[in-house]
């Protein structure tokens, strides 16, 4: 629920706020409040258990396509990173036992698909839009390029995370090319 800084209910309406403002309603946001799944930048998440929560929410609700970290979790957060691991365990049927639950899990992501929001080092996570030389030119899935209105409307739900908006977090909404571009990787 983000309660780091015991900010879980506060973070949660945030959550809320974000949502509303990017065009997704608050039914379709759901928050997991579990004790072995803290809040927690240092914190890896247990596999299994992430990969179950994900499977039963892909399931119900006919999910066919999931977007999430990669390893690097773009900012090194362990939970980004643990979310990134979930779901490599459920799509890759190496990493999975030979059980009947296994292959649940492998038959539900046969019709979804993971895309995974790429890492960039530091000097290229903040040259803001000139990361787009560099984004256009190098391998990948996906690039998504926003316009001058959607950036506006991606730091309007920024904003809405009042606890969360620390210095740096001002200075990342200014400067990041996530703000902007997104580039992925199918899973």
């Amino acid at each position: 629920s983000g309660n780091y800084y015991n900010h879980g209910e506060i973070r949660k309406k945030e959550l809320e706020q974000s949502c509303f403002l990017l065009g997704i309603p608050a039914s379709d946001v759901t928050v997991i409040d579990h004790r072995d799944l803290p809040d927690n930048p240092a914190v890896e998440w247990d596999t299994q258990l992430l990969a179950a929560f994900v499977l039963k929410h892909v399931e119900a609700n006919n999910i066919n396509l999931v977007v999430t970290f990669d390893a690097g979790g773009v900012s090194g957060h362990a939970n980004h990173i643990s979310l990134y691991t979930a779901l490599r365990y459920s799509v890759l049927p190496a990493s999975l036992n030979a059980t009947l639950k296994c292959y649940r899990v492998i038959m539900v992501f046969v019709w979804c698909r993971v895309l995974v929001l790429e890492s960039v080092n530091l000097f290229r996570k903040y040259i803001s839009i000139l990361d787009v030389f560099f984004s256009c030119f190098l391998p990948g899935d996906a690039l998504f390029i926003l316009t001058e209105e959607e950036t506006e409307q991606a730091r309007r739900a920024m904003r809405c995370h009042h606890s969360q908006l620390l210095w740096f977090r001002h200075l990342y909404m200014l400067f990041s090319r996530y703000m902007m571009i997104n580039s992925l990787r199918l899973l």
